[in-house]
Protein backbone atom coordinates (compact mmCIF):
# COMPACT_ATOMS: atom_id res chain seq x y z
CA UNK A 1 0.00 0.00 0.00
CA UNK A 2 1.45 3.55 -1.04
CA UNK A 3 1.60 6.22 1.00
CA UNK A 4 -0.90 8.01 -0.67
CA UNK A 5 -3.09 5.65 -1.01
CA UNK A 6 -3.11 5.21 3.03
CA UNK A 7 -3.54 8.70 3.60
CA UNK A 8 -6.81 8.57 1.69
CA UNK A 9 -7.69 5.21 3.41
CA UNK A 10 -6.99 7.35 6.73
CA UNK A 11 -9.52 10.38 5.67
CA UNK A 12 -12.30 8.06 3.95
CA UNK A 13 -13.90 6.76 7.04
CA UNK A 14 -14.30 10.61 8.49
CA UNK A 15 -16.14 11.80 5.02
CA UNK A 16 -18.40 8.61 5.83
CA UNK A 17 -19.08 10.17 9.26
CA UNK A 18 -19.55 13.01 7.90
CA UNK A 19 -22.00 12.12 5.04
CA UNK A 20 -23.88 10.32 8.21
CA UNK A 21 -24.38 13.30 10.33
CA UNK A 22 -27.79 14.17 10.57
CA UNK A 23 -27.09 18.24 8.84
CA UNK A 24 -27.51 20.21 6.14
CA UNK A 25 -26.53 19.51 2.86
CA UNK A 26 -24.72 22.84 2.67
CA UNK A 27 -22.91 21.94 6.22
CA UNK A 28 -22.24 18.81 5.23
CA UNK A 29 -20.67 19.94 2.17
CA UNK A 30 -18.83 22.32 3.85
CA UNK A 31 -17.56 19.97 6.51
CA UNK A 32 -16.89 17.64 3.09
CA UNK A 33 -14.42 20.46 1.59
CA UNK A 34 -12.02 21.25 4.61
CA UNK A 35 -11.35 17.98 5.15
CA UNK A 36 -10.70 17.40 1.59
CA UNK A 37 -8.58 20.53 2.17
CA UNK A 38 -6.94 18.88 4.78
CA UNK A 39 -6.23 15.70 2.97
CA UNK A 40 -4.79 17.68 0.34
CA UNK A 41 -2.32 19.89 2.69
CA UNK A 42 -1.11 16.54 4.27
CA UNK A 43 -0.75 14.81 0.49
CA UNK A 44 1.11 18.02 -0.74
CA UNK A 45 3.20 17.66 2.19
CA UNK A 46 4.48 14.23 1.57
CA UNK A 47 4.90 15.47 -1.95
CA UNK A 48 7.85 18.21 -1.14
CA UNK A 49 9.18 15.69 1.27
CA UNK A 50 10.09 12.58 -0.95
CA UNK A 51 10.59 15.45 -4.03
CA UNK A 52 13.22 16.67 -1.12
CA UNK A 53 14.66 13.30 -0.41
CA UNK A 54 14.75 12.53 -4.42
CA UNK A 55 16.97 15.61 -5.06
CA UNK A 56 19.21 14.53 -1.85
CA UNK A 57 19.88 11.19 -3.83
CA UNK A 58 19.74 13.36 -6.95
CA UNK A 59 22.72 15.06 -5.25
CA UNK A 60 24.49 12.19 -4.08
CA UNK A 61 24.81 10.65 -7.00
CA UNK A 62 25.57 13.72 -9.03
CA UNK A 63 28.57 13.85 -6.70
CA UNK A 64 29.85 10.28 -7.70
CA UNK A 65 28.95 11.24 -11.14
CA UNK A 66 31.63 14.14 -11.34
CA UNK A 67 33.82 12.82 -8.31
CA UNK A 68 37.80 12.77 -8.49
CA UNK A 69 38.00 9.11 -8.31
CA UNK A 70 37.32 6.37 -10.96
CA UNK A 71 35.47 3.77 -8.11
CA UNK A 72 33.56 6.75 -6.89
CA UNK A 73 32.17 7.58 -10.59
CA UNK A 74 31.87 4.04 -11.98
CA UNK A 75 30.69 1.95 -8.62
CA UNK A 76 27.21 1.53 -9.52
CA UNK A 77 27.50 0.78 -12.75
CA UNK A 78 29.81 -1.89 -12.27
CA UNK A 79 27.73 -3.27 -9.25
CA UNK A 80 24.18 -3.32 -11.59
CA UNK A 81 26.21 -5.25 -14.40
CA UNK A 82 27.79 -7.56 -11.55
CA UNK A 83 23.89 -8.21 -10.80
CA UNK A 84 23.25 -8.45 -14.12
CA UNK A 85 25.92 -10.94 -14.98
CA UNK A 86 25.49 -13.36 -11.79
CA UNK A 87 21.62 -13.20 -13.23
CA UNK A 88 22.44 -14.72 -16.42
CA UNK A 89 24.66 -16.73 -15.69
CA UNK A 90 22.22 -18.39 -12.92
CA UNK A 91 19.63 -18.56 -15.21
CA UNK A 92 21.20 -20.63 -17.55
CA UNK A 93 22.83 -22.59 -15.11
CA UNK A 94 26.45 -21.53 -15.38
CA UNK A 95 27.53 -20.83 -12.23
CA UNK A 96 29.36 -23.21 -10.10
CA UNK A 97 26.53 -22.99 -7.50
CA UNK A 98 23.28 -21.96 -7.51
CA UNK A 99 21.99 -18.59 -6.36
CA UNK A 100 20.20 -18.93 -2.71
CA UNK A 101 16.69 -17.36 -2.54
CA UNK A 102 18.43 -14.31 -0.78
CA UNK A 103 20.73 -13.57 -2.81
CA UNK A 104 17.50 -13.34 -5.51
CA UNK A 105 15.80 -11.04 -3.09
CA UNK A 106 18.82 -8.74 -2.66
CA UNK A 107 18.82 -9.03 -6.84
CA UNK A 108 15.39 -7.74 -6.73
CA UNK A 109 15.76 -4.90 -4.50
CA UNK A 110 19.01 -3.52 -5.59
CA UNK A 111 17.78 -3.47 -9.35
CA UNK A 112 13.60 -2.35 -8.32
CA UNK A 113 15.62 0.17 -6.46
CA UNK A 114 17.93 1.22 -9.16
CA UNK A 115 15.08 1.50 -11.23
CA UNK A 116 12.61 2.92 -9.25
CA UNK A 117 14.89 5.75 -8.26
CA UNK A 118 15.81 6.54 -11.27
CA UNK A 119 12.35 6.95 -12.42
CA UNK A 120 11.34 8.39 -9.56
CA UNK A 121 14.02 11.24 -9.81
CA UNK A 122 12.62 12.25 -13.22
CA UNK A 123 8.86 11.79 -12.08
CA UNK A 124 8.36 13.51 -8.84
CA UNK A 125 9.53 16.97 -9.73
CA UNK A 126 6.86 17.01 -12.66
CA UNK A 127 3.91 15.75 -10.43
CA UNK A 128 5.21 18.03 -7.96
CA UNK A 129 4.63 21.15 -10.36
CA UNK A 130 1.44 19.78 -11.85
CA UNK A 131 0.24 19.90 -8.14
CA UNK A 132 1.13 22.98 -7.20
CA UNK A 133 -0.26 24.52 -10.10
CA UNK A 134 -3.19 22.73 -9.32
CA UNK A 135 -3.25 24.39 -6.27
CA UNK A 136 -2.72 27.89 -6.95
CA UNK A 137 -5.36 27.97 -9.99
Amino acid sequence: MGLMSFISGVFKPAAKLIDDIHTSDEERLVLKAKLQEIENALQLKVLEYETKLMEAQKDVISAEATGQSWMQRNWRPITMLTFLALVVLDSFGLLVFRLAEDAWTLLQIGLGGYVVGRSAEKIVPQFVKKKDEAAKG
